[in-house]
């Protein structure tokens, strides 16, 4: 069987494709990047805005054009939460929801899964094009918070852990076929091991990682800013530790983190970013900001924009409010224009450009180590290399040699288009050797 994947939203939803690409590989069958190719399509769908609703909607009917013939599966969390808006949709084989999705593979095959890493195996490409570079390890599935916009919340259920042993292992086996990172990922990532009543779960993960692993870099995806205690940064001290923190704030402002109800607000999270800098030299923080919540004045809005403009994060993911059914800030009042949500939006993105510029101006003429993921182009003088450095900045050079998949050391020259350009120094075995 021909097999197409694709994914909407996260990386959680990202991990969880990448390993149903494994089992399917693993089984005998071929995964194939064009849809036209493919007899089976999965698509690992995501809720947590209308727009993602609309995008999973629509590869769907993609999928069908591309091959009338085939068959599609859709799982993810607009499965779980509204799988009547999909049903008519043409193709469709089967919806299974998140609670099933772990036995997606085993469903449509017919063929029972043996451990996946049992062995070493052969990683080719990857869906969504990171071929053998970076690989995303679901560690930590639903969540016991209770946002009042997160929809996330009702689709994936109550936070659960995955076995400590087995992450390591997963990571080890990534490795041996040829990783060179591991992205630790998660719905609420600082909660691992609070199912267990091990509230220092993620550390206990991070160090066991570090200890019984050689996989060169490790980095955490976004990490709820009330987890993480000051001794936490202390596991930098290892190299292998990439310096980029994603610290989702969603407001800067205490009145609409109420409304959210999030369990911080300014004097702790400024708390949390100044422990984090003191720790971790160059460090990188980037955060989420929702503009639009219910309510949310004009006065509320420039309060935010103040806080984290005093927070120099190194860039921000911006969101316009979107109303999901069957969360608390569905019904509250106030609702937000959507005009005003873009004006809002459109000013927190110019911010993040700048916030982005001056990050990368403290790294120029510094050494960083870049794992170098892909041939984006060719001049007389070598091939156009792109990367990314430990801190989650994209980088750029032009080399001689395909160094796709090598970590090297890297001197930052200039900052164009959202990349830092600059020369490599020389390739290292490990991020600890620059």
């Amino acid at each position: 069987m021909k097999v197409h994947l694709r994914m909407v939203g996260c990386r959680l939803n990202q991990s969880e494709i990448e390993t149903m690409a494994r089992q399917f590989q693993q089984l005998g069958h071929e995964v194939v990047d064009n849809p036209e190719e493919a007899d089976h399509f999965v698509l690992n769908s995501c809720a947590v805005t209308q727009e993602a609703t609309k995008t999973s909607r629509k590869l769907i009917r993609d999928f069908h054009r591309a091959n009338p013939q085939g068959e599609t599966t859709v799982t993810g969390c607009y499965a779980e939460i509204a799988p009547g808006e999909m049903a008519s949709l043409p193709g469709l084989r089967g919806i299974i929801g998140n609670q099933d999705k772990d036995q997606l593979v085993t469903q449509i095959t017919g063929q029972p899964l043996e451990i996946y890493d049992s062995e070493p195996f052969e990683r080719g490409r990857m869906p969504g094009g990171l071929g053998r570079t970076r690989a995303f390890v679901k560690v930590q599935d639903g969540c016991d918070n209770a946002c009042t916009f997160c929809v996330t919340t009702i689709a994936r259920g109550a936070g659960r852990s995955r076995p400590l042993a087995e992450a390591v292992r997963e990571v080890n086996a990534l490795h041996e076929s040829g990783c060179q990172e591991a992205v630790l990922t998660g719905v609420h990532l600082g909660s691992y091991g609070h199912d267990r009543g091990e509230r220092q779960g993620l550390t206990k993960l991070v160090k066991a990682l570090l200890r019984h692993t050689a996989m060169p870099r490790l980095r955490l995806s976004s990490l709820e800013p009330w987890d993480l205690s000051p001794e936490f940064f202390a596991l930098w001290a290892d190299r292998r530790l990439c310096r980029h923190l994603h610290l989702p704030l969603q407001s800067g402002c205490d009145a609409t983190l109420r409304r959210m109800r999030r369990n911080t607000d300014q004097h702790r999270f400024r708390a949390l970013v100044g422990a984090a800098r003191a720790a971790i030299p160059d460090l990188r923080i980037t955060t989420d900001v929702i503009v639009g919540f219910p309510g949310e004045t004009d006065e509320e809005f420039a309060e935010s924009e103040r806080f984290v403009r005093e927070m120099n994060f190194g860039g921000l993911h911006v969101f316009r409010y979107s109303s999901r059914p069957g969360t608390a800030a569905s019904r509250m009042r106030g609702q937000i224009s959507s005009a005003e949500k873009k004006q809002r939006s459109a000013r927190l993105l110019s911010l993040s450009t700048t916030l982005e510029r001056d990050f990368a101006a403290t790294l120029l003429g510094s050494a960083q180590a870049v794992l170098w993921e892909q041939v984006i182009g060719a001049t007389p003088a070598g091939f156009v290399l792109s990367g990314y450095t430990d801190n989650y900045m994209r980088a750029q050079t032009t080399h001689p040699r395909d160094l796709s998949n090598v970590i090297t050391r890297f001197e930052p020259r200039q900052f164009i288009d959202g990349a830092i350009h600059g020369k490599v120094k020389a390739v290292v075995d490990t991020p600890c050797q620059v």
